[in-house]
């Protein structure tokens, strides 16, 4: 009997341990971050709790499948397409640019399917 709980015990703190490793790489996104993209999502969707709790969910979801590096760099070019001007070309024509926008619209499509 001692040994089965020893072996519960161990087990439980494995699981608990790689919970916590998850919980870093699935928080390495700051607060403000979340919280700006989850204001963002709520004057689209609504001022509502309904659309409070879908929109954490899909930046949660996100999250889940970007680091914050990769979200910080779609954003960018996103907000370069933005603008007019010069400048703006070597946003629009770098396959780089193209493949993180497009990673960040396959993290916003998953997230759409899970949250709303």
């Amino acid at each position: 009997m001692r040994r089965i709980s020893v072996s519960i015990i161990t087990a439980v703190m494995i699981a608990g341990a790689a919970q916590s490793d998850d919980l870093g790489v699935f928080n390495d996104y700051p607060t403000e971050a979340r919280a700006d993209y989850v204001f963002a999502c709520m004057e689209v969707n609504g001022r509502t709790r309904e659309a409070l709790s879908r929109c954490s969910c899909s930046i949660d979801v996100i999250a889940s499948i970007l680091t914050y590096d990769d979200y910080v760099s779609a954003e960018t070019v996103l907000r370069m397409l933005q603008t007019s001007g010069e400048k703006t070309t070597l946003f629009r024509s770098t396959a780089i640019s193209k493949g993180a926008v497009q990673e960040l619209r396959r993290a916003q499509a998953e997230a759409e399917i899970r949250c709303f």
